[in-house]
């Protein structure tokens, strides 16, 4: 028997809380693994409250991230005793997540944890730091180096926009932040920013075309922000989105992209090849001051995880939020 988050479907809704499940035996190219630490992300939150038909069947073990070690495996690439990273894939939404002991999952799911960073570290980085890497490393793919001019970063408070001001700011890039909690400035200069933008000067009906502003952006939010942001890029300037918490339409125009040239760069983690997830992972490895890191974590004990979800869609949380399962692995 396993402790884990199960969410359940009755005739009333969903239900979220500590059961014990059961996992059946290991099969060719799966792996288990002792989960060490998971997380809790926006998406989980969602699931978690049920306010997002997030998991798309039942019961489910919530969790889109979790480090650990290989208990057995089935896989020709890792054996037990591997540390190993897991980001999306659908677990979470369509099989279990990362939020239990243990984790039974497809073995070319797993990216095995770069030397130097420890269980708890992968998790304070997450699904969202790896995403911050996967926008950063689009920008300079399109060419957009620290001479170009300053990068806007949205959703500044929350884990992807943290990670990527710290990423940012760590390579030489000027850092304007966005965020609707003006008083935490201090917070987010710390993490390397240079500017901070009241979300408030964003969110109004955006302009086909605006003043051009910044050489490019990590847009987290999506909507009314986004489109505001595309209206302000300078010419021939990128664009990486992968949050939609402001919304999933995009009230703006063809004008930025073709009168300005400007690239909106979609940015998608979970389904993201493997070999550009070891490549973001070795350079979050490299590139992510973990000193920073640490400034941005908070810990929340498995059994407190549902009464803490709500607080993402409350707008209440900075930063990240790592889940203890097992700390004392090595």
């Amino acid at each position: 028997m396993t402790r884990a988050i199960l969410i359940e479907k009755t005739e009333e809704g969903q239900t979220a809380g500590l059961a014990d499940v059961t996992f059946a035996p290991v099969a060719e190219g799966e792996v288990a693994v002792d989960v060490a630490w998971s997380t809790l992300n926006y998406k989980d939150a969602l699931a978690l409250t049920g306010a997002a038909p997030v998991v798309r069947s039942f019961p489910m073990v919530p969790g889109v991230d979790f480090s650990g070690i290989v208990r057995e495996s089935r896989h020709p690439e890792l054996k037990p005793g591997d540390r190993v990273v897991l980001n999306g894939w659908g677990v979470g939404e369509t099989h279990w997540g990362g939020l239990a002991e243990r984790a039974q999952l497809r073995g070319d799911w797993l990216v095995p944890l770069p030397g130097g960073v420890s269980l708890r570290q992968a998790m304070a980085i997450g699904t969202a730091g790896y995403t911050a890497m996967l926008c950063v490393m689009a920008l300079e793919a399109h060419g957009l180096t620290p001479a170009r001019g300053e990068i806007v970063v949205t959703g500044a408070m929350g884990g992807v926009g943290s990670v990527a001001v710290a990423l940012l700011a760590a390579r030489g890039y000027d850092v304007a932040a966005v965020t609707g909690r003006p008083a935490e400035a201090d917070y987010l200069r710390a993490l390397g920013a240079t500017t901070i933008i009241d979300r408030a000067e964003l969110t109004g009906k955006a302009r086909p075309l605006g003043k051009e502003r910044w050489a490019g952006a990590i847009d987290a939010v999506g909507g009314a922000v986004l489109a505001n942001v595309l209206s302000m890029i300078r010419y021939r300037g990128v664009v990486a989105a992968c949050g939609l918490a402001g919304g999933m339409e995009l009230p703006t125009s063809v004008a930025p992209f073709i009168l300005r040239g400007v690239t909106l760069a979609g940015i998608d983690s979970v389904m993201c090849p493997r070999t550009e997830r070891i490549e973001a992972w070795n350079r979050l490895a490299r590139d992510l001051d973990m000193a920073k890191l640490e400034t941005m974590v908070s810990e929340v004990a498995l059994e407190d995880v549902v009464a803490t979800a709500p607080e993402f869609l409350e707008g209440r949380v900075r930063g990240r939020i790592v889940v203890p399962i097992a700390p004392g692995l090595a």
